[in-house]
């Protein structure tokens, strides 16, 4: 159903990286829509990726489940202590994952929200350097009917360098509702 509706949608997808990283975060910009999430999920068909992404163990019960876990849903428990005895965080959580995957995509939308966000949430890159993968600039252009995953960047652990190539490679797309999208223009 997802193929069809983004074939119907008149999009195209323009950059694979398939099965040349089998490791990776992917960030996904802009989101600004709910389409964001149809046309995404017919694209990664397309493009024959099987993303993840992470979310709250509470999310993954009856009735969503089946169809949480079918969409590529990973749950994570942040009550799991670490060997300090303190919770892990969100990132711990993500990083880890990648230890239990032969391979994994993981899809994070760093805006955390489809309303216009000046600051982006960052823990996309720091799940990239405690993991050790790459981090795949996904995208969804709607002026152009075009997504994909179009660069790869390895984390250099110079947070402004790496962010503002990030800035820099999103900051002419356009969303579903483009008022809706900024980059972090503290990055820029």
């Amino acid at each position: 159903m997802f193929k069809l509706l983004f074939k119907l949608g008149g999009w195209k997808v323009t950059h694979n990286i398939s099965d040349e990283i089998k490791h990776c975060v992917v960030v996904v910009a802009p989101h600004t829509s709910n389409w964001d999430f149809v046309y995404g999920m017919g694209a990664v068909r397309y493009m024959n990726l099987h993303p993840r992404f992470a979310i709250k163990k509470e999310w993954l019960k009856f009735p969503f489940k089946r169809l949480m876990i079918k969409c590529g849903a990973l749950a994570i428990d942040r009550d799991v202590k670490n060997n300090n005895g303190e919770h892990k965080g969100a990132v711990d959580a993500m990083a880890e994952l990648f230890k239990h995957y032969e391979i994994l995509r993981l899809v994070i939308t760093p805006e955390g929200t489809r309303s216009k966000r000046e600051k982006w949430k960052t823990g996309f890159y720091y799940v990239a350097l405690k993991a050790n993968v790459p981090i795949g600039l996904g995208f969804m252009d709607y002026k152009k009917r075009e997504c994909g995953i179009a660069k790869i960047i390895y984390p250099t652990r110079d947070f402004k360098k790496d962010m503002k190539q990030i800035m820099d490679f999103y900051k002419d797309m356009k969303g579903k509702n483009p008022q809706n999208f900024s980059v972090d223009l503290e990055l820029c």
